[in-house]
C-alpha cells in the first residue's frame, strides 16, 4: 500500500512555530493579529492572509515573504511529534508499506523538517507546492504520486486532519483517512468524504488490515 501523510497536524504538531510567524508577519504590516490563528493550519498562506489585508496582492506577498524569513530560521524547528506517530511509521515500514509526504508546505521548508524527524527517512519522498501558488494543491500532488509510485488509487491512502488532504484525495480516488488528532474536526473530515476517521495513530494499522 502507497500511504501519503499530510505534515502540519499528521505527522507534528507544528502550531506554535506557524501561529508565531504569522504573528511576526503581521507585526511587520502592522496588522492586529486576529483572536483565532489554530484555522490558519492547514490552509495555504495567501488564502489567509488576503482577508486581513484587504485582498492586496502586493501586501499578500510581503506577507508571505515575512512568514517565510522566520520560519526558515527559526520556526522550522518549533514543532512536536504527535505521540504515536514514530511507531506507527516505523511499523508501516516493517509491513512493506512505502510512504511519502503530500504537504501544503513549500519543499524548502518542509524538507528540513522531514529530514530532523527520527523517522523521516522512512518517507521515499516528499510533494510540496510551488512557494508562488495560492492553492493547496493536494489533487495534483497526490496524482503526482501516484504516477512515481506507480499506484493504482485503490492501493493507496492519504492521511491528513484538514479537508484539504481529504478532498485531494477523493478528487485522485483514494481513500482519505482522517487524522482526529490534528487541527480539523471529525465534522469537516468527514464532510469532505474521509473514508474513516481516527482517534489516534495506532488505529490506522487495524484500516489497512482490513483493506
Amino acid at each position: 500500500m502507497l500511504c501519503l501523510f499530510d505534515l502540519d497536524g499528521t505527522l507534528i504538531d507544528s502550531e506554535l512555530g506557524i501561529t508565531a510567524c504569522i504573528r511576526h508577519a503581521l507585526v511587520k504590516l502592522g496588522v492586529p493579529e486576529p483572536v483565532e490563528l489554530r484555522s490558519w493550519i492547514g490552509p495555504p498562506l495567501r488564502h489567509s492572509f488576503a482577508p486581513l489585508l484587504d485582498h492586496d496582492a502586493i501586501r499578500i506577498e510581503e506577507a508571505v515573504e515575512h512568514y517565510h524569513e522566520r520560519f526558515a530560521s527559526i520556526g522550522w524547528r518549533e514543532h512536536a511529534v504527535y505521540p504515536g506517530i514514530e511507531a506507527m511509521i516505523d511499523d508501516l515500514h516493517a509491513a512493506g508499506h512505502r510512504l511519502a509526504v503530500v504537504t501544503s508546505k513549500p519543499q524548502r521548508h518542509a524538507t528540513p523538517i522531514l529530514e530532523s524527524l527520527p523517522f523521516g527517512r522512512r518517507f521515499e519522498k516528499l510533494y510540496g507546492p510551488h512557494p508562488s501558488s495560492p492553492h493547496s494543491e493536494k489533487a495534483s500532488m497526490i496524482a503526482e504520486a501516484l504516477a512515481d509510485f506507480g499506484a493504482s488509487p485503490r492501493a493507496a491512502i492519504m492521511v491528513g486532519d484538514r479537508h484539504f488532504d481529504i478532498e485531494g484525495a477523493v478528487a485522485n480516488g483514494v481513500a482519505g483517512i482522517g487524522a482526529l488528532w490534528g487541527f480539523g474536526s471529525r465534522q469537516e473530515l468527514e464532510d469532505a468524504g474521509a473514508h474513516a476517521v481516527i482517534e489516534h495513530p495506532a488505529h490506522l494499522a487495524g484500516l489497512l488490515r482490513a483493506a
